[in-house]
């Protein structure tokens, strides 16, 4: 999943990139409303983690940029402006969620998910597609009790798959969704990744399909036959 960080805190940007990037997740991080405002224009992003106190352009005026463009991207206000009437503005402009600095970083994190699950259209905490389990909170996936040990690229490809089961997941989104703008994703390596997961999952009675000319597509068990 990929997620703009909009921080003019150059530490805690770089901390929250740091913890963001290690929970698997592509990172684009700018540091003005403008800049956001742009990147969001031109690029998809699953998340956009937005301060309020921006130079430039101010974090509400962003958001009410977006919402009146009818752009949908979830927003998570940090912000050290915690005033009720201030949450309420967030809010009532379209805000997903509020977050108050200084904050507990796990609830940071549970908040992330969260979003993250509602946009994907679920509401618990586990998907399961045939034996393979995907617990959300833990970013894990198993069968009974043994764990998946994916590497974090091949990780985030096949969570990807199982939030679009049953869906053609096309190159270009897979790009979008795995990579950073300072980061690249060749089809080859997209092809790579693709085929190892199927080697893993077969076993597993999980078919990933090739769509030529399309992308791939996460078969759901109760679809052969």
């Amino acid at each position: 999943m990929r997620i703009l960080l909009v921080e003019d805190d150059l530490p805690l940007a770089e901390a929250l990139t740091t913890l963001l990037l290690g929970a698997g997740y592509a990172v684009d991080v700018t540091h003005d409303g403008l800049s956001a405002e742009a990147l969001i224009g031109a690029e998809r992003f699953d998340l956009v983690i937005l301060d309020l106190n921006l130079p430039e352009k101010d974090g509400l005026s962003v958001l009410r940029s977006l919402r009146a463009r009818k752009n949908p991207v979830p927003i998570l206000i940090l912000t050290a402006r915690g005033e009720p009437a201030e949450r309420v503005a967030g809010l009532d402009l379209g805000a997903d969620d509020y977050m108050v600095k200084p904050f507990d970083v796990r609830e940071f994190e549970a908040r992330v998910r969260s979003i993250l699950r509602r946009q994907a259209g679920l509401h618990a905490a586990e998907l399961h597609i045939g034996a393979v389990r995907f617990d959300m909170t833990a970013r894990r996936f198993s069968v009974g009790e043994e764990e998946l040990d994916l590497p974090a690229r091949e990780l985030a490809l096949l969570e990807l798959f199982f939030l679009r089961a049953g869906r053609v997941v096309g190159k270009e989104a897979i790009v979008q969704s795995l990579t950073s703008l300072d980061d690249s994703l060749s089809d080859n390596a997209i092809e790579q990744y693709v085929s190892r997961l199927r080697r893993r999952l077969q076993p597993h009675g999980l078919t990933l399909r090739t769509a030529r000319g399309l992308g791939y597509m996460l078969e759901r068990p109760a679809e052969h036959g």
